[in-house]
């Protein structure tokens, strides 16, 4: 079981999402790359969209990590691997 806090230390920032946030229920994928979000109003918002929508507490369960410049949504580890966003289903845009 990994340490909680360590992989949290992985994340620049846990927004507080609002009330009404929404969750990512499924992934866009161009080429095996996660390029888009299905969120649970079931609309479909690009990657650095979602990355901003979260920063401003819309979207909930994940916090916002980067590697080199790119900024990048990780889901905030809760002991659960099904709500992984590397487990949920792609979807097509």
């Amino acid at each position: 079981m990994e340490d909680h806090n360590l992989v949290k230390n992985t994340l620049d920032q846990i927004p507080q999402a609002n009330s009404n946030a929404k969750r990512i229920i499924g992934l866009v994928k161009e080429g095996g790359r996660i390029t888009g979000y299905q969120l649970s109003d079931n609309s479909i918002v690009e990657k650095q969209q979602a990355v901003d929508m979260a920063k401003q507490g819309q979207i909930a369960g994940v916090g916002i990590a980067h590697r080199g410049d790119t900024e990048y949504l990780k889901s905030i580890p809760d002991g659960s691997e099904n709500n992984n966003l590397g487990n949920l289903p792609s979807v097509s845009p």
